[in-house]
């Protein structure tokens, strides 16, 4: 009889090696905020790489206010396919799926997801279907619209002309007021769009293009005065903006990142996050 023991440690060694390529291929474990990244400094990073920004055309994102969701937009450049994704966190580990249709800005108290003239509400399964905003929203062509703590609304209008506008709808003792064109600080220039606007109804960040900026679109920040108004249009300089187009802005819940989107190459874009101090360097000094 022959002896099976040489036949038993080829088959171990074959299962040992398959095992050990299994789990080089296998996604990293995410575990801790922010999907398990390491938190910028002042300097923007891409957000993620490999795992939120990929090869593919990717949108910025919106966390959850508990920041246990992180809701992004992808497009497949090979397929031409556009996916909705989310990141979830459970028993501090970060778990990705496709979500078909859902995403958008989620506002303040996580209640609502924006999406254009549409919304969403939160429910115990995860989102309803969509609803329409109703009049006079649903006649406006609406990229990006986000809403403060105080129900303030500020969202683009890509159907004003060849400039686009961004307009605000502020809530009044319960009723919602008619959409306003913001002040020539913001409206000015070639093109603005995808605004948003802070938490408190400080400030509002959008991308815009001017002769001033540095390259094809460029982000901008406004500060509200004293007397309710909106500050001069600031740029926010070379360590965020490039010669190509930077833009989709938005600060998280916790109020600690600021993330933006990069274009990368004429059919990539990547997200980055950068410690949201740099927001604070650029408020004028009294």
């Amino acid at each position: 009889m022959k002896s099976i023991y040489p036949s038993m440690l080829l088959l171990l060694s074959a299962l040992m090696m398959s095992s050990c390529s299994h789990s080089q291929n296998e996604s990293p474990v995410l575990e801790g905020p922010y999907i398990g990244q390491k938190p910028p400094s002042l300097t923007p990073e891409v957000f993620a790489p490999g795992i939120v920004s990929k090869e593919h055309r990717d949108w910025t994102g919106s966390f959850t206010p508990d920041m246990k969701e992180y809701y992004f937009g992808r497009y497949n450049k090979k397929s031409g396919k556009t996916s909705k994704i989310v990141f979830k966190s459970e028993n501090n580990r970060w778990h990705e799926s496709e979500v078909p249709r859902v995403g958008g800005s989620i506002s303040p108290d996580g209640k609502t997801m924006h999406s254009g003239n549409q919304y969403r509400e939160r429910t115990d399964d995860g989102w309803s279907e969509l609803k329409s905003l109703g009049s006079p929203f649903e006649d406006i062509r609406i990229m990006r619209l986000t809403a403060s703590s105080k129900g303030t609304y500020v969202f683009d209008d890509a159907g004003a002309g060849e400039t686009g506008a961004i307009r605000s709808s502020r809530l009044i003792d319960g009723t919602r007021e008619e959409p306003k064109l913001l002040s020539k600080e913001i409206n000015s220039g070639k093109w603005n769009a995808h605004p948003f606007i802070a938490p408190d109804d400080s400030y509002i960040i959008w991308d815009g293009e001017r002769d001033s900026g540095y390259g094809e679109v460029d982000l901008y920040i406004s500060f509200r005065q004293q007397d309710g108004s909106w500050g001069v249009a600031i740029n926010f300089g070379d360590k965020i903006n490039t010669d190509g187009p930077d833009s989709g802005g938005g600060v998280t819940p916790d109020g600690k990142y600021f993330f933006f989107n990069k274009k990368i190459s004429p059919e990539d874009s990547d997200t980055y996050w950068v410690d949201a101090q740099i927001i604070e360097t650029l408020r004028p000094k009294p």
